[in-house]
């Protein structure tokens, strides 16, 4: 049977806390900033560990944990020097619980994008989470995914920009930096296009798969993708969701589709993959599937 972590993105509902506190930017000082990462790490320390008493071994840090981390407000403000502590005491928890960490920015990070200070921006907040995965002390294999983030007029030139720019990062922003296929902007052969050119691991999405495709399965669509991922680059990621059917194609599914999800890892047979479960319902549905896991006797690495 096949080798699953499966968890769920940013925010725990059975708990009293988030970790994405922030404030106005017309609010902001020192103090401000200060007191909410504070409070926000300490959440995601109680996050992690209602995951791992739990067995969700998966978990997308929210991209809000810094409040204004790539904002020039906060240029003076030394996050790193002054959480040094905390986030390395993070950071060891999860290797020692064997955590899988993953980030995701919002849709305004477009690295092809043609206005320049859009563009600015999206390297400054790459940056800034491959800094957050540095400061933590964690591999190469917890990994930053996004989005093409749109064709601009021209889809052939929206790809070609991407790449250069792409191959224009920082080291440590490419190391962990993983392009997401969608619905919309860039299908499955499209990102195994980027790989093919600067080669950027494909995280597969099932979801958006299912709407926008050239033919393949799911399957075979997972095992195209999971073929860029390198020794390094830890074991593929997966999102995974159904459709909400009230809502517009693409939109995720508010619990867990029980039977679809246990089909979903019965067909999985032998191949190794960490599952993010992108359902609204979050920590919710992530102890269903552990169960459907558990069931199936999928081995929890």
């Amino acid at each position: 049977m096949s080798a699953v972590k499966v968890g769920y993105p940013a925010v725990n509902q059975a708990l009293a806390c988030r970790s994405s506190g922030t404030f106005r930017l017309a609010s902001y000082s020192e103090q401000r900033m200060t007191e909410t990462i504070t409070a926000n790490l300490a959440c995601l320390r109680r996050v992690l560990a209602w995951n791992t008493e739990h067995r969700l071994l998966f978990f997308r840090i929210t991209s809000d944990l810094v409040p204004f981390a790539s904002h020039p407000v906060s240029g003076g403000y030394d996050w790193r020097g002054r959480f040094a502590g905390e986030l390395a005491d993070i950071g060891a928890y999860v290797r020692a619980h064997d955590v899988r960490i993953s980030l995701h920015p919002g849709q305004f990070v477009v690295l092809n994008s043609p206005s320049e200070s859009t563009y600015a921006s999206s390297v400054a907040e790459l940056v800034y989470h491959a800094e957050l995965l540095d400061a933590l002390g964690l591999d190469p294999s917890h990994k930053v995914q996004v989005h093409l983030g749109g064709r601009h007029g021209d889809a052939e030139r929206g790809m070609q920009v991407w790449a250069r720019r792409y191959a224009a990062l920082p080291e440590p922003v490419r190391e962990r930096l993983v392009i997401e296929n969608d619905e919309r902007d860039a299908s499955l052969a499209d990102c195994l296009r980027l790989h093919a050119e600067v080669g950027v691991p494909v995280l597969f999405d099932t979801l958006h798969h299912s709407i926008r495709n050239d033919g393949e399965t799911v399957l075979k669509g997972l095992d195209r993708a999971a073929a860029t991922w390198r020794p390094v680059d830890g074991m593929p990621m997966v999102d995974y969701s159904t459709q909400d059917p009230a809502r517009r194609p693409g939109a995720h599914a508010v619990t867990l589709d029980v039977e679809h999800f246990r089909s979903f890892v019965r067909r999985l047979r032998h191949r190794d993959v960490d599952v993010m479960l992108e359902i609204k319902n979050k920590e919710a549905s992530a102890l269903q599937a552990r169960v459907v896991l558990d069931e199936l006797g999928a081995v929890q690495r």
